[in-house]
């Protein structure tokens, strides 16, 4: 079977499990109460089952952000730059930077925004907002925001998916909560923390979702970096092509104010931005 074949096949399955949840509220849509909904249905079953069983004795293969599977740039020789924005959820994640959207919003600036079904559950408002504004494209960040592993190999104090049928449910069952509350399926997924395995590169790959990493990493996941160290971490290291990896669930850190002084000098400079999906990826 080919993988056009593979991908039609699971279109149509999503199409049929979706019209069933089209109508959705925000208690629908809890992680907790989704996947127990998921787990009623034969056809997300049949396909956990299915990738499961086929990764069960895979070896996990290099650990990182940047391993064989994953994307981290786009295809193009002009100025254009993707911005890209992960909103994390949990206790301490759950945050919503409005200074920053507002000034993407007001400086027209398009951006692909990595979201968690924690982080949906906690501002499900503001994610319907964000999702129905054209400037923005959502993508999936894990449904409760753990590294993908097949081995719960785990990064920065983050335990990992302990094996294949929970990377399975951290990627595929996010996509199908952003299709139920959206109406689209998320096309790109990054892991929490941007680390992953080769085998969860190749279940993303299998559920038809590309993995991203980033090209540049602007830093301001770290608590209390000084905007002068973000702008600078930036500045130094685009290139036409670059993904710029940043956060809009803090809005303590200093992700807005940097912005305040790079977005300018990127469009000074003859940068432009787009989506992920506007452009083909390298692929790796």
């Amino acid at each position: 079977m080919t993988m056009k074949t593979v991908l039609l096949t699971l279109g149509f399955c999503w199409w049929g499990w979706i019209s069933s949840y089209a109508q959705t509220t925000p208690a629908d849509v809890k992680n907790e109460v989704f996947l127990k909904k998921l787990y009623r249905d034969a056809s997300y079953l049949a396909l956990k089952e299915k990738v499961s069983a086929e990764f069960a004795h895979t070896r996990p293969g290099s650990w990182g952000e940047f391993v064989k599977g994953v994307d981290e740039d786009i295809v193009t020789d002009k100025k254009l730059l993707a911005l890209t924005f992960d909103a994390c959820g949990g206790p301490h994640g759950s945050g919503y930077d409005a200074e920053l959207i507002g000034y993407l919003e007001k400086m027209k600036i398009p951006a692909t925004l990595f979201v968690s079904g924690k982080w949906i559950d906690a501002n499900y408002d503001t994610f319907l907002q964000l999702s129905a504004n054209k400037l923005f494209e959502i993508e999936n960040h894990g449904l409760n925001h753990h590294p993908c592993s097949v081995d719960g190999e785990s990064e920065y104090g983050i335990k990992g998916t302990p094996d294949a049928a929970d990377a399975f449910d951290e990627i595929e069952a996010n996509e199908r909560k952003i299709q139920a509350v959206t109406g689209s399926r998320p096309l790109f997924f990054r892991s929490a923390t941007a680390f992953t395995d080769e085998a969860c590169a190749k279940i993303a790959r299998q559920l038809g979702v590309t993995m991203i990493s980033f090209d540049v990493l602007s830093g301001d996941a770290v608590p209390n970096t000084p905007k002068a160290i973000i702008e600078s971490s930036i500045m130094k290291h685009v290139r036409p092509g670059a993904l710029i990896i940043m956060h809009f669930n803090h809005p303590e850190w200093n992700s807005y104010e940097a912005l305040q002084t790079v977005l300018p000098a990127l469009l000074k400079s003859g940068y432009s931005f787009v989506r992920l999906n506007d452009y083909p990826l390298k692929g790796k």
